[in-house]
């Protein structure tokens, strides 16, 4: 499955900003995303398990709000950072 990843997550990810993964929902992926480019999964998900406030996943352009959404291997998954400052 191919995942668009924010540009501030692409110090994980060698700089790339799609990378591929495997999994049946949204957790499984995230798993999977961790293991290849370990400390991803902890920047878009806190410790108990919940979608950090300032991460969007979209889905096929569809907004996915939880982590046992299903999945198919030919979805596309973008992860989107909100921007803040001052």
């Amino acid at each position: 499955m191919r995942v668009t990843v924010p540009s501030p997550l692409h110090d994980y990810t060698e700089g790339r900003a799609a990378i591929e993964g495997e999994g049946e929902t949204l957790a499984a992926l995230l798993d999977d995303l961790d293991r290849r480019h370990p400390g991803l999964r902890f920047r878009v998900v806190d410790e108990q398990g919940r979608i950090r406030p300032h991460i969007r996943f979209f889905v096929n352009r569809q907004a996915a709000t939880r982590l046992d959404q299903r999945l198919a291997a030919s979805d596309e998954l973008l992860i989107v950072a909100a921007l803040s400052g001052g």
